[in-house]
């Protein structure tokens, strides 16, 4: 019997419309940074970040703190896009070990996959699946450490990516998890939340000033039935609690508002605070007589917390050393990168005398 060879059917990639994609999965340019370095180039010259890429902050301020020496053994405890962590590794040049901790088991897979191409080894650096509230966990079996990295921000991967739920100004479903197989999301928090406990968080979590508005309208619309399951219906309660607002400051105020709804969820989901606080009181302890800390935080809450805990252990003698002041980003790079113009970096240094 005569078979029929039928040839494959060659499928044509979606096609955007216009002249440049403005959805996610469309920036197949961007989303290849491999193939297409020229267009990456040409979006971070503009001031942007590529999609599916994340631009360090800080980076040559974080170095010159840390001092990394070939041999020494560190810990990147946000792993994040890798950015960071690279260039401590070319700091090391060979010699030596960085690990580097991760929630998300997505993200930090295609990180570490990246990072191995680079020609970095399970011999130079180790990717643990852990929340950074873990150090202990990691100094136990591999030591203390000499330098130490935390890097607060959510990834630009994140945020840009519609179906992770972290940006108010694209559609996808309200999720906000840092790892979405764990927890519950910002759509099934709100279902269980009372307004008061609403308001608190909003107010605890981002400081928002229209707090009380924004929680008795979201509660109201669910006991509607309107479920709030994306980021859009989200943005639209935000939109109506604050529609009493004089028009010319309602762009402005929604806007602002909305960053800071969506920061007090995503806070919230994944415990950050929680989480921070336990990092912060391991962090001493995982460090090596003259071992160095870096911390970059986004926003005035984490920020707070770290101040306090870095004065804490001056006053206890834990450090011999913090920053007196916040280090920002320089005009240029803020200029250059939006995302960088809330960062603070401040840094301790662990009491006692480093090895040789």
């Amino acid at each position: 019997m005569k078979m029929d060879h039928q040839e494959p059917v060659h499928k044509r990639r979606v096609r955007y419309k216009g002249t440049h994609p403005k959805n996610y999965k469309e920036k197949y340019k961007e989303l290849q940074p491999d193939k297409y370095a020229d267009t990456i180039a040409k979006v971070i010259r503009k001031g942007s970040t590529p999609a599916g890429m994340h631009i360090p902050i800080c980076v040559q301020e974080i170095l010159d703190f840390l001092q990394i020496r070939p041999g020494q053994t560190g810990l990147d405890a946000t792993l994040g896009y890798g950015g960071h962590t690279q260039r401590m590794l070319q700091c090391l040049e060979g010699k030596g070990h960085l690990h580097a901790l991760d929630v998300d088991p997505e993200e930090s897979a295609k990180t570490e996959k990246r990072l191995r191409s680079l020609g970095y080894g399970e011999d130079i650096l180790t990717v643990h699946l852990l929340n950074f509230a873990r150090i202990d966990q990691v100094a136990k079996e591999a030591g203390s450490f000499d330098f130490v990295l935390a890097d607060l921000g959510v990834s630009s991967m994140q945020i840009d990516n519609p179906d992770r739920g972290f940006s108010y100004k694209i559609e996808g479903p309200l999720d906000l998890r840092m790892n979405q197989q764990k927890g519950i999301s910002a759509a099934e928090r709100l279902e269980e939340i009372s307004r008061e406990e609403l308001a608190g968080m909003l107010v605890e979590n981002a400081d928002e000033p229209y707090a009380e508005e924004i929680a008795r309208e979201i509660i109201n619309r669910q006991k509607r039935g309107g479920k709030i399951c994306t980021t859009t219906r989200l943005r639209e309660a935000v939109e109506t609690a604050l529609s009493f607002l004089p028009v010319a400051e309602q762009k402005e105020t929604v806007k602002k508002s909305c960053q800071r709804t969506f920061q007090a969820l995503r806070i919230d989901v994944n415990n950050e605070y929680e989480v921070l606080y336990e990092f912060l009181e391991k962090l001493p302890d995982v460090l090596r007589p003259g071992g160095r800390a870096a911390i970059l935080t986004f926003h005035s809450g984490e920020d707070r917390l770290v101040k306090r805990s870095l004065k804490q252990f001056l006053k206890e003698g834990r450090y011999c050393e913090i920053a007196p002041d916040a280090v920002r980003p320089s005009a240029e790079e803020r200029a250059g990168n939006s995302r960088a113009r809330s960062a603070k970096l401040r840094w301790a240094v662990r009491s006692g005398k480093p090895s040789a």
